[in-house]
C-alpha cells in the first residue's frame, strides 16, 4: 500500500549508489503505483512490476558489481536494522524457497524520524560497514551493490516508508491508482531523470527469431551444442529516433561480437538481433553471456544482460 500525504517534513534523499546515472548506472524500475492487478510507474509508463515497492538502480554489467561500487545513505538518520550473509546468487524459480521472507537480501534500514525510514535492498555478501544504532549522514557508504535475495541483475533497491507504508520519492503526494503529475524533484535534492523507452527483455538465440517468438519468450534458449549460432536479441519499447542498440556478447576466450545499431524509424515496440555462426570446430563449451544497451545522446536508458551454456557434448 502507499501512505497517504504525509504532514510531517520527509528527508530530501541524495542518490543511494555511487555511480553515475545514463553513464555506470541508470533506472531500471520505480514504485508501481498501480493499486490492483498490472503495474504502472509514476509518468504512467511501463518501468514498474506489479506491486513493486521501491526504486531500482542497476549496474551495467557484474564486472562492475565485482569491483565494488558503494551504496550510500540517501539521508541523514540512525541505522534501524541490518542482515549480511547471504549469498549472491541470481534470483530462480527453483531458488524461491531460500530466499521467501529474505526477497530483499543483504541490506540496511534507516530510521529518519516522524515515521521516515529508507530500506537498500540486495547488498553484497560482507560488504555491509554499518552498524545497528549508529549514526549516519547522507552519503555514508552501507555496503556495496550485490546480487543477494530476489533478483537476478546487479543493482540496489531503494524503499521509501511513511509510517511503514511505501512512499514514491518521485511522486510522494500520489493517491494510490495515480499517476503522470510530476511535480518538482519529489523527495530527491536533485531531480532524477525519467525516460519512457526501454528493454523488456534480452536473450539468446541461436537465429534470428520471429517477433511472435520474441514476445512470447518462445525464441529464448539457454542451452545450445557447440556447433549452432549463437544470436543475441533485445526487445524494446518505447524508442525515439536516433536512439541506439548495442548487441555484445562473450564466452570462455573472451569477446565474440559488438555490433551497435541506430534506430532511425522506431515503432513502439521491436527488436533486434545479431550474432554469429559457430567458428571451425565449434563454440569452446562454457558459459557465455550478452549485453543489449538502449542509449540516448550519450545516455544509457536500459540495459539487460542474458546468459548461455554451450555444452560439452
Amino acid at each position: 500500500m502507499l501512505a497517504t500525504p504525509a504532514l510531517s517534513e520527509p528527508p530530501t534523499l541524495a542518490l543511494p549508489i555511487d555511480c553515475a546515472l545514463g553513464q555506470t548506472c541508470y533506472i531500471e524500475d520505480y514504485v508501481d503505483l498501480d493499486p490492483g492487478p498490472g503495474q504502472f510507474d509514476f509518468m504512467c509508463g511501463l518501468k514498474s512490476r506489479d506491486h513493486h515497492r521501491g526504486t531500482d538502480i542497476h549496474l551495467l554489467s557484474f564486472e562492475a558489481m565485482d569491483q565494488g561500487v558503494n551504496v550510500l545513505a540517501a539521508a541523514p538518520g540512525r541505522v534501524a536494522a541490518t542482515r549480511d550473509g547471504m549469498e549472491d546468487i541470481a534470483f530462480t524459480p527453483e531458488t524461491r524457497d531460500s530466499v521467501a521472507g529474505q526477497e530483499c537480501g543483504n541490506g540496511a534500514r534507516i530510521d529518519h524520524g516522524d515515521g521516515w525510514q529508507t530500506l537498500y535492498c540486495h547488498l553484497k555478501k560482507g560488504s555491509i560497514v554499518v552498524r545497528q544504532g549508529q549514526q549516519v549522514d547522507a552519503g555514508t557508504p552501507l555496503g556495496e551493490v550485490g546480487l543477494s535475495g530476489m533478483t537476478n541483475a546487479p543493482h540496489v533497491h531503494l524503499t521509501v516508508l511513511k509510517d511503514g507504508e511505501v512512499v514514491d520519492p518521485f511522486l510522494p503526494e500520489a493517491e494510490p491508482g495515480t499517476c503522470g503529475s510530476i511535480s518538482g524533484a519529489g523527495l530527491w535534492e536533485t531531480a532524477l531523470p525519467y525516460h519512457r523507452a526501454g528493454l523488456f527483455t534480452a536473450a539468446f538465440s541461436t537465429a534470428v527469431p520471429a517477433f511472435d517468438a520474441v514476445k512470447s519468450g518462445a525464441a529464448r534458449v539457454t542451452e545450445t551444442a557447440r556447433d549452432t549460432p549463437l544470436v543475441l536479441y533485445g526487445y524494446v519499447f518505447y524508442a525515439q529516433p536516433g536512439d541506439t542498440m548495442r548487441l555484445t556478447a562473450s564466452g570462455p576466450e573472451g569477446e565474440i561480437f559488438s555490433q551497435s545499431e541506430t534506430l532511425e524509424a522506431p515503432q513502439a515496440q521491436l527488436f533486434r538481433a545479431y550474432g554469429r555462426r559457430a567458428p571451425e570446430g565449434g563454440w569452446p563449451p562454457g558459459a557465455y553471456r550478452g549485453y543489449v544497451t538502449l542509449e540516448r545522446a550519450g545516455q544509457v536508458l536500459a540495459n539487460r544482460h542474458a546468459d548461455i551454456i554451450v555444452l560439452a557434448e
